[in-house]
C-alpha cells in the first residue's frame, strides 16, 4: 500500500512538474544568456523645434537626460555646423551631449523613424 501511494504521487509530482520543465529552455546548460542589445544609455531623444544657422544652434524639446537634466527645451551648439543643414523642425532625434561644457554641445545624434 505504502509503494502504490508514493507511486501516485509521483506520479501527481510529475505531472505538475514536467510540463513547467518542459517550458523551461535548456538550451543554454545553465550558462547565463547575453543581454539584448540596448539603445545607447548615453543618448536622449529630443524633437528639433528651431535650427539657428546663424548661431550655430538648434533648440531641442526633449525627456530628461543621461546625466540628470529634467526634461525641458532648450538651444544646444553643435558640433558640426554642416548638421544643421540637415536638421529639419519637426524631426525626433536621438543626441548626446558634451559633460565637459555642462552638456551644452550635441556630439552626434541619429534620425529617429
Amino acid at each position: 500500500m505504502k509503494s502504490l501511494l508514493t507511486a501516485t504521487l509521483t506520479a501527481l509530482a510529475m505531472g505538475v512538474v514536467a510540463p513547467a520543465m518542459a517550458q523551461t529552455d535548456h538550451s543554454n546548460h545553465g550558462m547565463a544568456k547575453p543581454a539584448p542589445a540596448a539603445a545607447d544609455a548615453s543618448m536622449a531623444q529630443g524633437v528639433v523645434k528651431k535650427v539657428d544657422k546663424s548661431k550655430g544652434r538648434v533648440t531641442l524639446s526633449h525627456g530628461a537626460l543621461p546625466n540628470g537634466m529634467p526634461p525641458m527645451t532648450m538651444a544646444y551648439k553643435v558640433k558640426e555646423a554642416s548638421w544643421l543643414d540637415q536638421l529639419r523642425v519637426g524631426q525626433t532625434i536621438r543626441f548626446a551631449t558634451d559633460p565637459k561644457d555642462g552638456d551644452m554641445t550635441v556630439l552626434k545624434y541619429e534620425l529617429v523613424k
